[in-house]
């Protein structure tokens, strides 16, 4: 679950539906961002599905007694959140075993799970190296297409991860401290950023996108009034769902 905290409630996001929005992302980019149109359509599976395992998880979200707020996918106790890692990518690999390797790349360079001396993670970690291999030696895929490919599921689900974690039209110096200084990646011989224009609009920068994007982001408004008369898991099932209407708008030069 991804939360973001008001004065009077929690905004909850699920990260299948988080997930979804960075599949939208990717398939309004460029498509020569890709290099490769083969395995185009694998790659945007695995952007959009990335974050499948945590569906069981964010159906039945739980309260962190210690924080005074719900679980999000940075507390989550570590032991099931492995192992709906793993089922995830499971899932992913029945469906398509290219999109598979890139998000089996992508939760493997998690550095909590990567540098962990916990046997849960180590083993975790050990399994997916061991998936990466069968997957590579039984496709021909070049390096550099697979880097690129996982270096936009990455951009991607960044790109959607900054409309859930900041308030809409927040302003770049009041936004999560995560992306001030804009995302990892590098495209286009720049450093990608997004910003918010006003309380709908985004744009991207570089240009990044063939066409504009406008599509919506559903979130559950808990209040933290009815959590504390009726409980967490009751205040969450009476919780009001919203649609966040989003416009990736593309830039004119």
């Amino acid at each position: 679950m991804i939360i973001r905290e008001t004065e009077w409630e929690f905004v909850m996001i699920t990260q299948h539906d988080h997930a979804r929005l960075a599949g939208e992302i990717a398939s309004r980019l460029e498509k020569e961002l890709f290099l490769n149109d083969e395995f185009l359509s694998s790659a945007l599976l695995a952007i959009d599905q990335h974050d499948r395992g945590w569906i069981p998880l964010d159906a039945s979200p739980i309260w962190n007694t210690e924080s005074r707020a719900p679980y999000s996918f940075m507390d989550y106790p570590l032991t099931p959140k492995i192992e709906k890692y793993q089922q995830g990518i499971d899932e992913v690999e029945n469906m398509n075993e290219y999109a598979a390797l890139l998000c089996s790349f992508h939760y493997a360079s998690f550095m909590h799970i990567r540098d962990s001396l916990d046997e849960a993670c180590a083993r975790f970690y050990q399994h997916e190296l061991e998936r990466q291999q069968r997957i590579t030696d039984k496709l021909s895929v070049p390096q550099e297409v697979i880097q690129r490919h996982f270096m936009l599921l990455q951009l991607c689900d960044d790109i959607s991860l900054y409309v859930c974690l900041n308030e809409p039209g927040v302003s770049k110096e009041e936004e999560h401290p995560w992306f001030r200084e804009g995302f990892e990646a590098t495209l286009l011989g720049e450093r990608c950023e997004a910003r918010w224009i006003n309380a709908r609009e985004i744009r991207l920068t570089p240009s990044l996108l063939a066409n504009e994007l406008m599509t919506t982001l559903e979130q559950r408004y808990v209040l933290k009034q009815k959590i504390e008369t009726l409980g967490f898991s009751e205040a969450y099932k009476a919780s009001v769902r919203v649609k966040q209407d989003i416009h990736f708008s593309k830039a004119t030069i």
